[in-house]
């Protein structure tokens, strides 16, 4: 199944700057060969499910790795199953009624 995810994850007690957090994340999902649009308070990801979350497991998996104690992460996630839609069809459809 197709999915469209916004992910955002949040290491703590790792300092007040997170960004190579985030980079360290990019790159998995990167090497897991899926779209990814960053934006300034999280991931949009497109897949499959499996690999989307597969991803997100290594994302948690990476970032402990690199000495986080814990982690939050908050994800938003929408299916469908009438068309196949991607995140560029979703701006896309907006920024034409702008």
């Amino acid at each position: 199944m197709h999915v469209i995810v916004d992910l955002c994850v949040i290491p703590l007690g790792v300092g007040l700057s997170v960004s190579k957090y985030v980079a360290a994340c990019h790159r998995v999902i990167a090497d897991a060969g899926l779209t990814q649009h960053l934006h300034a308070y999280g991931t949009n990801i497109e897949g499959e499910w499996d690999a989307v979350f597969a991803a997100v497991k290594r994302c948690h998996e990476v970032v402990h790795a690199m000495g986080a104690p814990r982690i939050t992460t908050t994800i938003k996630l929408g299916t469908r199953t009438d068309r196949a839609q991607s995140m560029e069809d979703k701006v896309r459809s907006v920024q034409e009624k702008l």
